[in-house]
């Protein structure tokens, strides 16, 4: 008898345990993206702070590229449609790493070319290449440079950063290939 009430006991903290487990991202990052200040493809100013208490996910891409950037903004717009059939909320901002060119009117048509929804991504543009170079190298720990000689064609790394409600990186994942939408969509829920 004594055994049957310590099984169900060992059961019943088992169960119970299990059930009350939370959920958390592995290998979080933590790394702070600083204040950053810029203008979206509506006009609109766009700051760190406006998006805090949101969970975003952020990318850096140009309007002129001629590799990677059509397919991450597509893939992004994948993401952007998988989110919202699940009713899972999300800020989506994408960096213009060629300020002069991507102009507010190109940076809203790359998004929807691509199948992309306005209602809740933002294409940052109006600061000069050093300031979001800057933002990408400090924050988000990702490179940005100047086209080679005779090349018209900026180099940027190709990763989705997920960003929580207080502004902290918390992982990165690959934007271009082979992109792990499942993992994304429940780090997301995670979050919110």
């Amino acid at each position: 008898m004594k055994f049957r009430i310590i099984l169900c006991l060992f059961i019943i903290t088992f169960l119970f345990a299990a059930c009350n487990t939370e959920q958390t991202i592995p290998d979080k990052l933590n790394w702070s993206v600083e204040e950053f200040k810029a203008t979206d493809q509506v006009g609109n100013m766009v700051t760190l702070s406006d998006l805090k208490g949101e969970v975003w996910i952020a990318d850096f891409v140009f309007t002129n590229c001629e590799t990677v950037c059509p397919p991450m903004t597509a893939n992004m717009a994948k993401l952007q449609n998988k989110l919202k059939s699940e009713d899972v909320p999300i800020q989506i901002v994408s960096f213009s790493i060629d300020p002069e060119r991507d102009t507010a009117d190109i940076r809203r048509d790359f998004i929807t070319d691509r199948g992309g929804d306005l209602s809740n991504w933002s294409f940052l543009g109006g600061y000069t290449f050093d300031y979001i170079k800057n933002i990408s190298e400090k924050s988000f720990k990702t490179a940005a440079a100047k086209p080679p000689e005779n090349s018209d064609q900026f180099i940027h790394g190709t990763s989705f950063f997920l960003v929580d409600q207080s502004g902290t990186i918390v992982k990165k994942y690959n934007g271009y290939q082979e992109v792990p939408y499942e993992e994304m969509i429940e780090h997301i829920k995670i979050l919110n």
